[in-house]
């Protein structure tokens, strides 16, 4: 491998997580000549968001997380964040496969396993949502084999531990679909760095920390990585970086000095698990049970039971329990949050802290909770859980994004977003859920966005309709382009349900 200090890459990636990986991946499909030269901190890959204790997993499809479908004034329910959401996992769904048609992932047993994804409620004003919601999803085909009932003995079917114990006055309702995921995005990073290791045009640089990265005159970035062992600081030029290094994500953007970043804050949340590994339990549960979130709180501490697939065993993770730290990941510093307060932004952090004090309470409550308390949530998804059965675990940091609504006002925004300069020749991916979820769809999106003129019939463009086959159709319009390619992309990855 060639000294840092002669690269002049093509593209530097920061960051060796899920987003980082996959983008790396899809360019040497799309130009195998392309250099590459990915810096991480730590000393492996996806070790912080892309760490599969880090999150839950589910493959964000939009089938059971209920705040993706809010309830509109009318009675009425909004699926279109669902459907984005939905037809996003496609994309990664194409791409995976077609890396394990292509042999770049051996195995996709090693990272994706069925799982039912499924919605529980109760109470009558909950149930009522619910129905309202399944029959707006129902009706579309991106949702058609979704399934409902309010009668508890099925429900005891579709997941036994949620209904053993249950007070059976109280009014209960579920939906199913049964072709969902489990994703060990921590196991899938693994696999695209080690089959990036192997091409001669890019090299892997871990305990390197990037500490500088500023514009030449000429165009390119000078990017600076400190080896965190040795303390030597080398130097590569390129003409394109990507930032995708979770939560540290905002300060390497507000060092690049780009005017598309100034007013850019951001809020982390930190959580917890709790975590059962007793295979007694674990058998009698296989799904992922998601609940609505209590009011006031984030998106992503939309509480669940997940079935987790990890190294080959079956556990069982309960939560998030969001809280508030002032690290942007979880191997961070305790300043991080300070260091990222600039004259310019400190406005929008500001403010939208204002518009937000619900949520600061929410967390600060979240934060005090003693241990009997978080395990009375669970109680309300497993009401004969057992305190002893359980551990806890500290869930991966997330940033939420504040940006400018008007003016300099402040926005808290769920979701992720890409932040680009003006002539693309840098990129960064800011927020959280649905996270690595759409890694496949971020790729996708830096690819149209940052290389246009590559996207043309002599250029990159056949290449990528082989690399997603529904490459410009609309699966939220064509429904027989999407049951097809769902047949076919589950059979690749061996994720179709047994009838």
């Amino acid at each position: 491998m060639p000294s840092l200090s002669s690269l002049c890459p093509d593209i530097v990636l920061i960051g060796a997580g899920i987003m980082s990986s996959t983008l790396a991946a899809l360019l040497c499909e799309l130009d195998p000549s392309l250099s590459m030269v990915m810096f991480e901190t730590l000393s492996d890959c996806g070790q912080e968001s892309s760490y599969a204790w880090n999150n839950a997993g589910t493959g964000h499809a939009g089938n059971c997380e209920l705040n993706y479908t809010p309830q509109r004034a009318d009675g009425s329910v909004d699926i279109s964040k669902a459907l984005a959401v939905n037809t996003e996992f496609d994309l990664s769904r194409q791409l995976w496969a077609h890396w394990v048609r292509e042999g770049r992932i051996a195995d996709p047993a090693a990272f994706v396993q069925p799982c039912p994804h499924i919605s529980l409620v109760w109470g009558a004003e909950n149930v009522a949502f619910l129905k309202a919601r399944y029959e707006a999803m129902v009706a579309h085909h991106c949702f058609a084999d979704m399934e409902y009932t309010d009668d508890p003995a099925v429900i005891a079917q579709w997941a036994p531990l949620a209904m053993a114990g249950r007070d059976t006055t109280q009014p209960v309702a579920a939906t199913r679909i049964r072709e969902g995921t489990d994703v060990n995005f921590g196991a899938l990073t693994h696999a695209l760095t080690a089959s990036l290791r192997t091409d001669r045009n890019v090299s892997i640089h871990y305990n390197h920390r990037v500490t500088d990265l500023t514009r030449t005159e000429d165009g390119r970035w000078r990017v600076t990585a400190t080896d965190t062992e040795s303390g030597h600081a080398t130097t590569v030029l390129t003409r394109f970086v990507f930032i995708g290094a979770g939560g540290n994500a905002l300060p390497l953007l507000q060092a690049s000095g780009i005017p598309e970043a100034a007013h850019y804050a951001g809020f982390p949340v930190s959580g917890l698990w709790l975590r059962c590994t007793d295979p007694t339990i674990t058998r009698q549960h296989h799904a992922k049970v998601y609940g609505k979130a209590p009011v006031g709180s984030p998106p992503m501490s939309v509480p669940h039971l997940d079935t987790r697939v990890i190294d080959g065993k079956s556990c069982l993770l309960f939560g998030p329990y969001a809280g508030f730290s002032t690290k942007f990941l979880k191997s961070g510093s305790w300043t991080d949050y300070f260091r990222s307060l600039t004259p310019k932004n400190i406005i929008p952090a500001l403010t939208a802290g204002k518009d937000n004090l619900g949520l600061l309470d929410y967390l600060v409550k979240q934060v005090i909770q003693t241990n009997e308390a978080r395990f009375q949530a669970l109680l309300d998804f497993y009401p004969t859980a057992r305190p002893e059965d359980w551990s806890k675990v500290v869930a991966g940091q997330r940033v939420q994004i504040i940006r400018p609504d008007s003016g300099l006002h402040g926005k808290l925004r769920f979701g992720t977003e890409l932040v680009k300069n003006a002539d693309r020749s840098l990129v960064a991916v800011l927020g959280a859920s649905p996270g690595a979820s759409i890694a496949a769809s971020v790729a996708l999106q830096v690819v149209q966005g940052c290389f246009p003129e590559r996207l043309v019939e002599g250029g990159w463009l056949p290449r990528l309709r082989q690399v997603f086959p529904a490459y410009g159709v609309d699966l939220t319009q064509d429904a027989q382009a999407c049951t097809t390619l769902r047949r076919d992309t589950a059979q690749v990855l061996k994720i179709t349900t047994p009838t």
